[in-house]
């Protein structure tokens, strides 16, 4: 598996538009569920990239042997650094090793000292996060939605240093 992270910027938008849209990515999302066409993907591209400039991270696009799997990586979230994930289905099973490098440039490149991981309550599956070290780390609300906050700290990751 060729594995690249790039800008969202260098990526259609389509992509992103059709990965939004698609009711299996959706029903984890409960942030987005209002339209999400070009104008709208447009300015979530231009929000996302504005990260980037203000905190030096933000998320990225994953593409997996030349094509679009997904997005996500590290994003402030109440003072916090969250990690983020958006697969495509085609593409969840590849999950595993797109989290690995977000953590290892979390906690290596970037020297963080902990992350979290926001899951809406009816994300219940949670047992292969635990595995990984986080800790359930109390609630929050966002735009009025409920979140369980997870928390990881880097001396409880397993983290590779080879690319």
């Amino acid at each position: 598996m060729n594995l690249e992270f790039r800008r969202l910027n260098e990526v259609e938008r389509s992509h992103f538009i059709a990965l939004h849209t698609n009711p299996l990515v959706r029903r984890h999302m409960p942030l987005s569920q209002g339209n999400f066409g070009d104008a709208e993907c447009a300015a979530w591209i231009t929000n996302k990239e504005k990260l980037w400039e203000e905190y030096g991270y933000g998320p990225w696009a994953f593409i997996v042997d030349g094509e679009f799997a997904g997005w996500g990586g590290l994003q402030p979230e109440n003072g916090e650094v969250d990690v983020g994930l958006v697969l495509h289905p085609d593409y969840w099973g590849m999950g595993k090793a797109i989290y690995d490098e977000i953590i290892r440039r979390a906690f290596i490149d970037m020297g963080f000292e902990s992350v979290t991981v926001l899951l809406p309550p009816t994300r219940t599956r949670v047992k292969a996060l635990l595995r990984l070290g986080f800790k359930v780390d109390g609630e929050l609300q966002i735009a009025g939605e409920r979140f369980i906050r997870y928390r990881l700290h880097r001396s409880r990751a397993n983290i590779s240093l080879t690319r």
